[in-house]
């Protein structure tokens, strides 16, 4: 069975949410636990410029950065990653990571598995 999902538009206001916890960040459910048996998820990240997503984890969950537009950096461990598209990150589960927009922001897809609830 193939699903289709049309939620992967990055441009406009349209699905997107504002993060509980990070001024400047917005996301943009692409796929969902609940359509994917709860395997995995999918989540566009918008970052506006000089904003980032602090340090946080995800306990139980493996997390897959693509990068699609702009530029940033990613604080992991000891670890400094730059972000530019095409690139991609794997963040292993629970460890602490931060992720910073440029000067122009930055658009990444985080892919989750098992699915972040």
């Amino acid at each position: 069975m193939i699903t289709r999902f049309d939620s992967f538009n990055t441009a406009g206001e349209d699905g997107w949410n504002r993060h509980p916890a990070f001024e400047g960040v917005y996301l943009k459910a692409v796929v969902t636990g609940g359509q994917s048996n709860n395997m995995f998820s999918a989540h566009l990240v918008r970052i506006e410029p000089g904003c980032a997503i602090g340090l946080h984890d995800h306990p139980g969950h493996w997390e897959l950065h693509e990068v699609l537009e702009g530029h940033g950096s990613c604080e992991l461990e000891d670890a400094h990653l730059e972000y530019a598209p095409g690139v991609c990150e794997v963040m292993p589960q629970g460890r602490p990571h931060t992720v910073s927009a440029g000067e122009k922001g930055l658009k990444l897809l985080a892919k989750f598995v098992p699915a972040l609830v």
